[in-house]
């Protein structure tokens, strides 16, 4: 542990002492070390000819829906077959020390890896790879986790919808499609309010979720991003630790432990 580390570390410990709010927001970076790709790299093998923009796009399900449907197949057999790592784990025993009033964790991810670790108030701004609906009446759909292997199947016709016979889609926000407005509200709400923000595995350059961050300063929160990107570079007032999730919160749990 370099002391600049260990510096920033027993700064971050202090602020959560004195916090009441926290909240986390977590992106590609959080789940790439349980070995899921972010999505640029998501294209290997059968899908490696497959343009993952055109993939992810209201426009790619219209023109071909069984290809788009496999796809996410394969991206959440991929995930199913992962685990919550270090970095998810302590995150979940961070959030339940009865020292804090509210803890909410904010992702960008799709998956299900902060539930599996035992995070309990998960807010899901680009949806959820286990939570497809309707694309007419928006009915959720339950999955069928026996559905054919999508590595031997690359055209997997998209399920229908048991509440009123129309097709349904991934559960994700595609290109050219807003955040779910609920999940919107409650990541926004969670901001203002916090004392603490951990930036978890994101360089925070996409928005809206972007500016999540900026709110919480606003409303003079303190942030602490926690990433390993030697290249990223923080805002005015921001704490960094030069680290990866699976490194940083287990100390951080230390820490404060300590």
């Amino acid at each position: 542990m370099s002391a600049e580390f260990a510096a920033s570390l027993a700064t971050l410990a202090d602020l959560l002492r004195s916090a009441r709010r926290v909240v986390v927001l977590t992106g590609a970076g959080m789940s790439a070390e349980s070995g899921i790709p972010t999505f640029r790299d998501a294209q290997t093998g059968l899908w490696a000819r497959f343009d993952p923009y055109v993939l992810a796009s209201p426009e790619g399900f219209a023109q071909d829906p069984d290809t788009v449907w496999a796809w996410y197949e394969a991206r959440r057999r991929q995930v199913m077959s992962a685990q919550p790592h270090a970095g998810h784990l302590a995150l979940a025993r961070l959030s339940a020390l009865s020292r804090f009033d509210e803890f909410t964790v904010v992702t960008q991810n799709v998956d299900d890896l902060h539930e599996r670790a035992g995070c309990t108030n998960v807010v899901h701004l680009h949806g959820s790879l286990f939570a497809p609906r309707c694309m007419a009446c928006a009915a959720p759909h339950r999955l069928d986790a026996g559905a054919v292997e999508p590595e031997r199947a690359p055209r997997i016709a998209p399920p229908v919808c048991q509440a009123c016979g129309g097709r349904v889609r991934p559960g994700v926000v595609w290109f050219g499609e807003s955040l779910p407005e609920h999940a919107w509200q409650l990541a926004m709400q969670a901001a203002a309010r916090a004392d603490v923000m951990l930036v978890v595995g994101t360089s925070s350059q996409v928005y809206p979720a972007a500016g999540l961050p900026v709110e919480v300063r606003q409303a003079d929160g303190q942030v602490a991003v926690i990433n390993p990107d030697p290249s990223l570079r923080v805002s005015p007032g921001e704490l960094l630790l030069r680290a990866t999730a699976g490194e940083a919160i287990p100390a951080l749990l230390t820490e404060l432990a300590g």
